[in-house]
């Protein structure tokens, strides 16, 4: 009966072994769409920022000229 136990510890442990895996490939999957939205949205906002650096730049070069 011990060894019927040891193995059915043994089987059940294996079964929750694979079962976290599965769940951490999935998550892995999903923080990588994650990752590459922010980085989409960090390249937007560093885009805004140059242009809005440009525009302020002219506006102050408009200014010194009156």
């Amino acid at each position: 009966m011990e060894w019927v136990q040891f193995g059915l510890l043994l089987i059940s442990l294996g079964g929750m072994f694979m079962w976290l895996r599965s769940d951490i490939a999935v998550n892995r999957t999903e923080a990588a769409a994650d990752r590459r939205d922010i980085l989409n949205i960090i390249r937007a906002i560093q885009a805004e920022i140059k242009d809005f650096h440009g525009r302020l730049c002219k506006i102050e070069e408009r200014n010194k000229e009156k």
